[in-house]
This record gives C-alpha cells, structure tokens and sequence, in this order.
C-alpha cells in the first residue's frame, strides 16, 4: 500500500545574498540616479536620430524584373521606378491621408513578395499587388483602397511633373466635348469618370469610356469599370483620382502598368483588356458617303417626297451612291405611316402598301433610341397590357407595383427601355426587324445609349444597370441588329462589328470645330474602335448650313482620309468649286483611302494595333512627336497633314523616324525621316499627305 517517505534536505545550504555593500551613503545614490537618467537621455536622442536623420528616407517595398515601388516618406508618395532609379515612371502623392507621422515600410502580407499591405487603424486599408501575367517588359501594380468608415474619401495625386505629356485618354465626361491632345493642356476640375447624355449645344461629353489613361514616359493608367471615381488636373499638371464620399465604403481602384515606352505600354495593356476576338463590321460602308437629311416634315408622305427629291440631287450633281440618314422623327413618322399595326391600329391604306416597293430603292439609315415618349400609343398600350417592367422602373412604397421612371428625352417626357428585361429586348428587336423589312433598309442608328436616368435623379440604380452598363449592353443590341449598325456611345465594345458616330463639333477653326478632328480620331482609334463615323463636313451644331467655303474645303480635306464621309451641308450650297472639290475627294476616298483602311483594319483584328496612329507610333522615343495635334498615320505608312489654319496656304510638317524616308504624294519629294519641315507649301485645293 502507498506509504510516505522522508525526503532529504537540500544539499545545498542557505545562503544569504547582498551586494558586497552594507551600505550606501547618500552621494553614491545620487551618483547612480544621474547616471540613469543620462543613459535614458542618450538612448532617446539615439531613437530620435535613427528615426528623423540616420533612417532612409526611401525604401523598396516592391521589386519587379526591371521596376520597383518605393515609398519616400518625406513627401509622403509612392514611387515607381527603375530599379537602377535612373527613370521615374510615375510618382503618386498620398499627401497627408492618414494624417499620421509612422514608417511606411511595415508590410503586412509579408508571406508574399508580389503584394504590399498596409493598415490604418479604424481609417483605411491599402493593397498593392504586383501583377504576373504580362509579357516582359511590361508590368503592373493593382493599387486598391479601401475605406473602413464611411467618412473617409480617397485623393491620391498622380504627379506628373516627370511625365510630361498625357497622350491617350480613355474619354471620360469633361465640360469640353473634344479632348485636347495632350490631355494636360487643359485644366480639369473633380468630373465624375462617365458618359451622359449629350445635349446639342452644350460642350459636354466625348462619347467612349473605357477607364484607361496612357503617359508618354510608358506608363499607363487603368480605373476599376465598377468602382465610382472623379478625375482631375489641375494648374501644375497634376492628375488626381478621388473616391466620392458614400455611405457604401467605396474603394478607390486602379492599376498603373510601366514599359519600355509609350508603343510598348499600350500595345501590351490594349491586349489584356480586349480579349475578346475582335470582328470587323460592314467594310461596303467605308464606300459610302453619308448625306443628313433635314427633313422638316410632319407626314410620312412628305418624308418620302423629301427623300427622293433629295435622291435626285445627288445624281444630278454626280454625286454617285450614297446613304441618306434620317432623325429618329422623320424615322417615327415612318413608322407611324407604313407600320400602324404595331400600335394596334388594322386599317392600312392601299396607297402605303402600292408605294412601298418603291421605298425600299431608296438606300436610307433610320434612327432609333430606346427611348419612348409617354404621349404615345405604345407606351400607353404596354401599361394598360401590365408590361411596366419594360421601361426601367421603381418600386411602389407602398404598394409594391412597379412605376416607370420618367426622364426627358428631346424635350419630351419619356421612359426609357428596360434593357435586363429580356423580353423587352426581344420586343424592341422585332420593332427594328420590322422596320428594316417593311421598310427595306439596312443602316440603322442607335442613339441614346448614353444617360442613367436613376444616377440624374440621385436614385440608386439597381446592381446591372450601376455606372455605364447600359451603353455596353446597348452596344451589343446593336450588334444583334447586324454589322451595319452605328451607336452613338460605347464602353468596352470595340470587339464588336460596329460603327461609332462621333459627337458633332462646331462650325468654326477652333478645337471645338475644325482643329478638334485629329485629337478625337487618335482617342477613338487607341481604344480600339477605328470604325468610327466623324462629323459632317463642316460641322452639326449649327442650326445653319456651312457658308465657309475655305472651312468647308480644309474639313472635307481631312474626312476624306478617314473611314466615312459624312454630310449635313450639300455641297453644291457652296458653289460650283466647293462641288468639284467633293466629287474628287469621294472619288479618292473610295479608289486610295478605304483599301488602306481595310488592310489595316485586318492588322487590326489580328494584332490589335490600331489603324489611325499618333505621330509618336513611328518612333515612341522622340519627344518632338508627343503633342503633334495636327498629323496622323494610317498604319506606318501613310502620314496625313492637313491645314487647320483659317487662310493659311504653308504649314510646318514633322517626318517622324530618322530610319524612314517620306515622299510628298503631290509632287514626289523625298525627305528623310526626323525632319521638321518648316512653312511647307499645302495650296487650299491639296492636303498634305506622304
């Protein structure tokens, strides 16, 4: 059974410990004190040192192939930079957001060399990733914020005074509507990156968006398509992204991708952001000139007369095959007389249906909106059907029934079309095929694309229809009609067969008019879509006709090397020169430009390189090429320098690359690339081209 046993003593026997001192008189303990407190003091002045002078002012946070992100905790900004810092690619300012004096250098994904983490208490996190799947050469850093309360909103600068010059912009809305080339030439206040309606008259909105921004020093700028965001420049060129204030904790995102130049940069991004194989649309219609009809008729017969009447005078003045396009009124008028069963109506009169074969001869493009005007038959008929949910629409409150949303629309109250209602766009698709065959034609324009009517009225929008889902929804509508089709706005729809019609310019020499075609064909064309529309000769704002012989000759001598000419003032207004001039520049439009265009539309398809270029394509290392506003290429091998110039009959020209030799087509001069050729003579019947 257990039992218990003695345990030995310790043998290690008590001792009792001091200090060797039995005591410690009163100067000692002084002596002591001061000396603790000297060595406190020297140890603070240490830390304070190491922190204020002997600590880098600079430490990599991120290291790539051939760049890195350094943070400078002296101006508080982010740097990207080669890794030999011999080239700053791009600095981005934090400013004073967190207003907090800490080292930036404390990574919190430490278990992962491609990703910065860092944390805020209670304020904001912030993640930086170094992305993998681009080719050498290029790479990106995915910079994300996000606000952890809701009173927190993000500016970060994009200092630019290394960058220079911004010469590829995505198109976001500005209060101008025709982005200057550079960019940076113009000043900017906070402008939500989006695309509104367009308001005739009102210097407004480009019509693209894709979010994207591209800097002469080879880097590049992408936005999050999701994420709200304002932009801004301001008078030190400095371009600055803003969260808005939301009590949905919005982030800031964003993605800043460097190569070897700006070519280099925008080939490789271009090409991960439109990964879908991209399809050429209807080529017949590069052939066609296109005429605006201003048809000021309130019947459909009298549209019809003013239709072949004008027919008429295209023939008579050999104008050869052409395109009348006609408003979406003249287009309803139609409608109205030749398609009365659609609205309910049974009764149609032998005489629309014995004209009609007649009509479908006429080659015409009508246009279409989604939009519907509440004074109509069919929308009065879709309520009373309960057919509600095929205007975009609200919740009742109280009763739960479904309200369409009212918005205006050309002066006119209106819904507009419920584009995630599948059955509303199963219904405005055979509204327009029945157009198209009852009618005979096969160009037609979408408009109104553009607009959220919930974020006009400060209502939130339902999740599919947030920011600019429609235009892109719209977009491939337009694509189901057919490859013919047109579209007046567009975001991440360059792979489909479409046309973009640009937005009008005015009738004037300045970069609202004349001088704003060029800067507005490279923006369309480095996003991807070359098939673009530009405005009539001339100008559209006006309500008048172009009466500017000389303006209207220097306008039709640009169009002419682009994919359409298009009309609105009939050339035999301006007289029997301006009228010979048009038939030559149709004629040479047909025989040169459109082969050229349809090989590098090809290209295009294939490699994604776009068929209208900037002058620093050529050679993206020569700073002289970066803010040419007046010169394009097609391809690499035909350069295009019009006249902008009120009364002017010399122009200087740049040549870009020393490697080329360039010859003038009217006269068979050769010069040698990287020449400026100063005061070049360009007679008011020529246009320069080499």
């Amino acid at each position: 059974m257990p039992h218990t046993r003695t345990r030995n003593p310790s043998p290690i026997p008590d001792v009792t410990w001091d200090s060797g001192m039995k005591e410690m008189n009163e100067t000692w303990k002084g002596a002591v004190a001061c000396l603790g407190v000297a060595i406190f003091f020297v140890m603070t002045i240490g830390i304070i040192y190491w922190q204020v002078v002997d600590q880098p002012n600079k430490n990599w946070i991120l290291t790539g192939s051939f760049s890195g992100l350094i943070w400078d905790r002296r101006t508080h900004s982010l740097i990207i930079q080669t890794l030999a810092e011999d080239k700053t690619f791009v600095e981005i300012d934090v400013g004073n957001f967190p207003a907090l004096e800490v080292p930036f250098v404390k990574n919190l994904c430490w278990l992962n060399k491609t990703e910065f983490c860092y944390t805020w208490d209670s304020t904001a996190d912030l993640k930086i990733s170094l992305e993998s799947e681009y080719s050498p050469g290029t790479e990106c850093y995915s910079i994300h914020w996000t606000p952890l309360h809701c009173q927190v909103d993000f500016k970060t600068w994009h200092n630019t005074l290394r960058l220079k010059f911004l010469v590829s912009l995505s198109l976001p809305v500005f209060q101008v509507m025709h982005p200057s080339w550079p960019l940076f030439s113009k000043y900017l206040y906070f402008t939500p990156v989006t695309v509104i309606k367009t308001r005739k008259k009102l210097l407004e909105c480009p019509e693209l968006k894709t979010g994207s921004f591209t800097v002469s020093t080879g880097v590049a700028l992408f936005i999050a398509q999701d994420i709200p965001v304002h932009i801004s420049i301001d008078s030190r060129k400095h371009f600055c992204l803003q969260s808005p204030l939301s009590t949905k904790l919005v982030p800031l995102q964003y993605m800043v991708c460097v190569g070897n130049n700006i070519k280099t940069v925008h080939q490789e991004v271009g090409s991960q952001l439109s990964e879908l194989p991209r399809e050429l649309p209807n080529t017949h219609i590069l052939r066609l000139p296109f005429w605006k009809l201003l048809a000021n008729a309130d019947s459909g017969a009298k549209v019809e007369r003013e239709l072949r009447t004008f027919f008429n005078r295209l023939k008579r003045h050999q104008l050869g095959e052409g395109v009348v396009s006609i408003s979406e009124h003249s287009t309803t008028i139609l409608y109205d007389m030749d398609n009365e069963s659609f609205y309910g109506r049974k009764n149609s009169t032998l005489r629309h249906t014995r004209d009609l074969p007649r009509f479908k001869l006429l080659n015409i493009s009508i246009t279409l909106s989604p939009y519907t005007s509440v004074d109509t038959r069919q929308f009065q008929t879709s309520l009373q059907e309960g057919r509600e949910d095929y205007w975009l629409s609200l919740p009742s409150k109280t009763d739960g029934y479904l309200a369409p949303l009212l918005t205006k629309w050309k002066g006119k109250f209106s819904v507009k079309l419920n584009i995630t209602n599948h059955a509303a766009v199963n219904w405005f698709l055979d509204k327009v095929s029945s157009l198209q065959a009852k009618l005979g034609v096969e160009y037609i324009t979408l408009e109104g694309g553009e607009g959220n009517p919930f974020t006009e009225q400060a209502l939130e929008p339902p999740k599919t229809l947030a920011g600019d889902e429609y235009i892109g929804l719209f977009a491939e509508i337009a694509a189901k009609i057919g490859n013919s089709s047109i579209i007046t706005a567009g975001t991440r729809s360059n792979h489909l067969p479409l046309f973009v019609r640009m937005s009008p310019h005015q009738s004037d020499w300045s970069y609202s008019g004349i001088k704003g075609i060029i800067p507005s064909v490279l923006h369309y064309s480095l996003l991807g879509y070359n098939f673009f529309i530009p405005d009539a000769v001339g100008g559209s704002l006006s309500s008048e006709f172009v009466t500017d012989e000389e303006l209207f000759i220097r306008w039709l001598q640009i169009v002419t090397f682009l994919p359409v000419i298009s009309f609105r003032t009939p050339p035999w207004v301006c007289g029997d020169r301006v009228l010979n001039l048009t038939r030559l520049y149709i004629l040479k439009h047909q025989d040169s430009v459109v082969p050229l265009i349809i090989k590098y539309a090809e290209e295009w398809a294939s490699q994604g390189r776009p068929v209208f270029r900037p002058v620093w394509w050529i050679n993206p290392n020569d700073p002289v090429t970066y803010t040419i506003d007046d010169e394009f290429l097609i391809g690499d091998e035909l350069l295009v320098a019009p006249v902008t110039e009120r009364g002017e009959v010399q122009r200087d020209i740049y040549l870009p690359g020393s490697e080329y030799q360039w010859m003038d087509t009217n006269n068979g001069k050769v010069f040698d690339g990287g020449t400026l050729l100063e005061n070049y003579s360009v007679p008011l019947e020529e246009v320069a081209v080499f």
